[in-house]
């Protein structure tokens, strides 16, 4: 296949050329670019198969490049450097990417899944590495020591924090225990109608049955005994 590579950092291009000549990867290289503006001409120009396209690039994003061009008939392959990203995409099936610094075994890897893909998986994949870049979606990743779990917002009832872990109680009973702060989920778990009514606590507003006078807030398919004070 012939391949750009954008990236804006010449040490990653570079490395990423020694990987695919390590390997003997199919791939030809016929353009290297650091810039959206750049990878929007070589694009044009070219025609690639495949890209290695970064998330970040010094002038925006890879989607700010695939958004000014007409049609996309070539392949991707993400670079980020961001691991949060990258966790979210791979558990929600999003897209094939490349953690910098760059393996030599996930880049065949993602060479042998990237040779399979067909046109309307292309589009599934763009589609949803947009839509776990802007944060957008109904779930939250959680890391573990040896997985990772993906929370659905909707069956999240309420998370619990203590001295610098969070448990996530869930609608099925399960609970999943964190060692992150709440702070570390608060921004996200905001914008998907969750609040803090207590500096331990977030609940999802969706599952509040009656507010107390008192100040006591109870939930629904929640223990008895079990409440939030304001």
């Amino acid at each position: 296949m012939k391949a750009i590579i954008v990236e804006d950092k010449e040490y990653i291009r570079k490395g990423l050329l020694n990987l695919l000549g390590i390997i003997d990867a199919p791939v030809e290289v016929i353009g290297e670019c650091e810039s959206v503006e750049e990878a929007v001409i070589v694009a044009k120009t070219c025609k690639p198969e495949l890209v290695f396209l970064d998330i970040n690039l010094a002038d925006g994003t890879a989607f700010d490049f695939l958004d000014q061009l007409e049609s996309i008939d070539f392949k991707i392959i993400f670079i980020t450097a961001y691991e949060e990203y990258a966790l979210k995409a791979l558990k929600i099936g999003a897209v094939d990417y490349l953690l910098k610094p760059v393996d030599v075994e996930e880049l065949k890897i993602a060479l042998q899944k990237v040779a399979k893909l067909t046109a309307e998986g292309q589009k599934h994949q763009i589609a949803k590495a947009k839509q776990v870049f802007n944060n957008e979606g109904n779930h939250i990743v959680l890391s573990f020591h040896d997985s990772y779990q993906l929370i659905n917002l909707d069956e999240l009832i309420y998370c619990e924090s203590d001295k610098g872990y969070t448990t996530f109680y869930c609608s099925d009973g399960k609970k999943h225990l964190v060692s992150k702060t709440l702070k570390d989920f608060e921004d996200r778990l905001l914008e998907a109608n969750f609040q803090r009514p207590h500096q331990s606590f977030m609940i999802n507003m969706k599952f509040v049955d009656k507010y107390d006078k008192s100040g006591t807030i109870y939930l629904k398919k929640r223990n008895k005994n079990s409440s939030f004070f304001t």
